[in-house]
């Protein structure tokens, strides 16, 4: 596969020149072996489907130095994430729970729609599925900063409207 951008390489021969590199930083960070090459295929895989990202302000190989840094981060906190999320104890809700619990989903529902597309989307990726950053970014084809501004302004516009709700008489 030729290179996509001046000055980085095929994405094949810097797997080949630096997978063992990427591990040893993946996994200095995840801690763990099979996670860390969790890591380095999923930065791989997004190099061969985007490689524009590198924009050659530094040398490629301090830029994947920085990719692989970034995403195993982003790769930690995904997992906590995860974790919460699965091993809180579940106890059996009451009515009165249940009924609360829906009608803050429907006030939810009902700001959210004062948000544009984007916003909603970004939003309902990030709080109610869990999503990282990069991941929504891969999901809705957008930069990764456009997903953070699209969510503090999603969460910004979704709160305003919950406000204004609650002061109403």
């Amino acid at each position: 596969m030729a290179a996509g951008v001046v000055g980085l390489p095929a994405v094949t021969q810097i797997y080949r020149m630096h997978r063992t590199r990427a591990l040893a930083i993946a996994r200095r960070i995840v801690g763990d072996s099979d996670d860390a090459e969790d890591v380095v295929q999923d930065v791989f895989a997004r190099l061969a489907r985007q490689p524009e990202n590198f924009q050659g302000r530094a040398a490629w190989t301090t830029w994947l130095h920085r990719v692989m840094v970034n995403s195993s981060i982003n790769w930690l906190r995904a997992r906590k994430r995860r974790e919460r999320l699965s091993h809180e104890p579940q106890e059996p809700a009451s009515p009165e729970a249940l009924a609360v619990g829906q009608e803050m989903q429907r006030h939810f529902g009902e700001a959210l729609k004062e948000a544009n597309e984007l916003q909603r989307q970004v939003l309902w990726l990030r709080e109610v599925r869990g999503f990282s950053y990069p991941e929504i970014a891969q999901v809705l084809h957008v930069p990764e900063g456009t997903v953070k501004s699209a969510l503090h302004r999603g969460r910004v516009r979704t709160l305003e409207v919950l406000a204004a709700r609650d002061q109403r008489p």
